[in-house]
């Protein structure tokens, strides 16, 4: 099955790539006792990237998974549109 983060996955593995090695960092600075507001400045930029992350597989869940139930009718339309404003939800709490 095709999902709606399918046609750009790569791109999501290199970003997600990219978050790990800034957790990485983290802990390092961590272990080397680094100045508090550096370590919360990085720790910024990993939320960023990940609610970026976050952000464009919403827009693909939509763009297709939900689209295309919503195309069909029924009640799997509805239960798709619920399901992407409880994601939004939770994303907004984050």
């Amino acid at each position: 099955m095709a999902y709606g983060y399918s046609a750009n996955k790569e791109d999501y593995l290199r970003r997600l790539r990219r978050i790990e090695g800034q957790v990485r960092g983290l802990q390092r600075m961590v272990e080397e006792d680094r100045y508090c507001i550096d370590i919360l400045t990085q720790v910024t930029a990993a939320t960023k990237a990940l609610h970026a992350v976050a952000l464009g597989l919403l827009e693909g869940h939509i763009g297709t998974c939900v689209a295309d139930a919503t195309a069909a009718g029924g009640p799997e339309g509805a239960a798709k549109v619920k399901e992407a404003a409880d994601a939004i939800g939770r994303l907004l709490q984050a």
